[in-house]
């Protein structure tokens, strides 16, 4: 079967199980273990990433690719007669930029990848029937740049004075998954459905060679762990914000949640604090903890206007949202505007990374590595290049520059004939790199 009939024939039976979902709201749906066939698989199989990390088995998505037609049946018949294990999740872990902490990174096997995406296309449809619209994170034709822009329009049109910034402290560690399962049972009476996610959270994690168990948390980096993560705070907050939080307050209030990135803008200092207040509660009813220094209220305001509720002008402060500081300032005409520019950690850990490929790299050719950090840098430009953020941008081609020259002077007896000047010179002439861009326009957006 071509693959565009294989995917058209996916979306015809998501979109059948999203139809269920709309006619029966109140009901769980016990007969999805049908929708899971081979033709499903493979299109599971086509959506997962070429160059995704393999897992303990150390089997790559493409070598896997090589035995569908006997492997996908011999999977979908495990899967279903309850014959599949779910693998250790190998797990490496990375510092986080600024602190003392380390972030998990999870790389579960090719096949686990395949059957987790195809579980996942069947529950997705069921889901975004009842997930609210400020929820950006992980979901279908949703992106980082579309929660910018809700918040910047939100901010700017409702007159926000303030700001609460909320940080859960290893989130993805800490979901319990009890709870988790008792509202995934709410939707869901599938038992093939319901006995592959509880494999999966309870399949345990290997590190160093050593498997160990943890009494909470989802699978990092396993393709079903967003959306359950997704489900997991659409109860903790998404709901009780919107039917609860917005009844209760006497100014405006809106939430932008992207996974487990969340803030919110009040108009109200006092409907702000009443919030802080008991936030902190909600979670922990969860056994979720929300960091206390890093969970804050940021005073937001324009500058030089006062209050709804009486209050006097004050200084706006600054916070941290998908990678960009936002803060006001003047724009080209002098209006105050609310702006974004690259995160401080975000400019540091990319510099670092280019810094370090370069230092490594130095023995290649000039042209390879040339062609490799245009790549970065359009890559960069691809998140980072929204409107205002200039110089920040063009911060980071400089940089690399100079940190390209720096390395390329270490290389060799022979590269060191040539002199800094000779290095300007092609750099201006020949390895012209790419200029700072605007790809995410609010022009474009307002349009």
């Amino acid at each position: 079967m071509k693959d565009t009939q294989r995917s058209e024939n996916v979306c015809t039976k998501q979109q059948r199980i999203a139809e269920i979902a709309r006619q029966r709201p109140t009901e769980r749906l016990t007969a999805l273990n049908h929708y899971l066939d081979v033709e499903g698989l493979t299109e599971a199989y086509h959506r997962v990433r070429r160059d995704s990390a393999p897992g303990v088995d150390g089997q790559r998505v493409s070598d896997y690719g090589q035995y569908l037609g006997e492997s996908l049946p011999a999977l979908l018949h495990r899967a279903k007669h309850g014959s599949y294990v779910a693998p250790p999740v190998k797990r490496v872990h990375l510092p986080k930029e600024g602190t003392n902490e380390t972030r998990p990174i999870g790389m579960p096997t090719s096949e686990d990848k395949v059957l987790q995406r195809a579980v996942a296309m069947l529950l997705e449809p069921i889901y975004e029937e009842a997930f609210y619209d400020f929820s950006y994170g992980f979901r279908p034709g949703r992106s980082p740049h579309q929660a910018l822009e809700a918040f910047w329009q939100q901010a700017t049109g409702h007159g926000v004075r303030w700001v609460l910034e909320l940080d859960i402290r290893k989130y993805f560690d800490s979901v319990n998954r009890s709870n988790l399962m008792v509202l995934v049972g709410q939707w869901i009476g599938d038992g093939v459905v319901l006995r592959l996610l509880s494999k999966w959270l309870h399949a345990g994690v290997m590190e160093e060679g050593r498997v160990n168990y943890p009494e909470t948390g989802t699978p990092q980096g396993g393709v079903i762990s967003p959306l359950l993560s997704n489900i997991y705070l659409h109860e903790v907050f998404d709901r009780w914000f919107a039917e609860v939080v917005r009844e209760r307050m006497k100014g405006r209030v809106f939430a932008v949640r992207f996974a487990d990135d969340l803030v919110m803008g009040f108009t109200h200092r006092k409907d702000a604090e009443r919030v802080y207040r008991v936030i902190f509660q909600r979670f922990e009813k969860y056994g979720l903890k929300l960091h206390p220094e890093m969970t804050r209220l940021v005073p937001f305001g324009r500058p030089e206007k006062g209050g709804l509720d009486g209050e006097p002008p004050h200084e706006p402060g600054t916070f941290d949202f998908l990678g960009f500081t936002h803060y006001w300032g003047r724009s080209r005409r002098g209006y105050w505007v609310i702006r974004r520019k690259t995160a401080a950690k975000r400019l540091r850990r990319t510099l670092r990374a280019i810094g370090d490929w370069c230092r490594t790299n130095r023995h290649r050719g000039m042209f390879d590595q040339f062609k490799v950090l245009v790549r970065k840098l359009d890559g960069h430009y691809a998140y980072y290049g929204i409107t205002g953020n200039g110089p920040s941008l063009e911060q980071v081609r400089t940089a690399t520059q100079k940190v390209w020259r720096k390395w390329l002077a270490r290389r060799s007896r022979e590269s060191k004939a040539h002199t800094w000047e000779w290095m300007n010179r092609m750099l201006k002439e020949m390895f012209v790199f790419p200029y700072a861009r605007v790809v995410h326009s609010i022009f474009g957006a307002k349009a």
